[in-house]
């Protein structure tokens, strides 16, 4: 009877202490981060075929697709686990090198409009739509993150809950910050005073 007493009351203490709701908002970051991970795969995946079609077009300027290739190489050189989300060091690695893809491709894309040719080409023009779709997708991801995440954080930090925090090892989780947003959603820099390139003659 007391043993049976001892584990109403030890359940009734974790339930008030918010235990139960670290457990439910731990498995959420986790599926919330599972998510972000499949829309980078995927925007990653359409990079290949990106550059093989820009690679097509004569003159295209050699140094932004170099941009792109390096930035997908150092994107996907990052092993991206689950357990990433309770590293800040690495969660903040993997960021910046998102961050630095998401920048080459938003120039590439700049970069193409100056050749027609390329513009004109529908297979381009399908990558650039699912490329297009792929960045909302993941901004979709990513503020669902976001927002499990804060939840997870501010009962981590909260009164009483903090305690139950660190008696089991809850820590707060990385999250975006505002420097990443920057980052990744400041335009690329084009320098439209330089002369387009010449048209390849046939």
């Amino acid at each position: 009877m007391k043993r049976l007493l001892a584990i109403m009351f030890t359940a009734l203490v974790l339930t008030g202490c918010g235990y139960n709701d670290f457990q439910r908002l731990d498995e959420q970051s986790k599926a919330a981060w599972s998510e972000v991970l499949n829309q980078y795969q995927r925007r990653a995946d359409l990079v290949p075929n990106i550059v093989a079609t820009v690679k097509g077009e004569a003159n295209f300027e050699q140094e932004t697709l170099t941009r792109v290739i390096e930035a997908r190489a150092k994107a996907t050189s990052i092993q991206a686990t689950p357990e990433l989300i309770n590293d800040p060091a690495a969660f903040n690695r993997f960021q910046q090198a998102q961050g630095e893809l998401s920048s080459a491709l938003s120039r590439l894309m700049v970069v193409s409009e100056r050749y027609p040719q390329l513009q004109a080409n529908q297979g381009f023009r399908d990558l650039r739509v699912t490329l297009e779709g792929t960045e909302n997708r993941i901004t979709v991801a990513r503020n669902q993150y976001i927002k499990t995440v804060q939840d997870y954080n501010v009962l981590a930090r909260s009164f009483p809950t903090n305690l139950t925090a660190k008696v089991f090892s809850y820590d707060p989780k990385p999250n975006f910050t505002v420097q990443n947003e920057a980052q990744i959603s400041a335009p690329p820099r084009v320098d439209f005073s330089a002369p387009a390139p010449a048209a390849p003659a046939r």
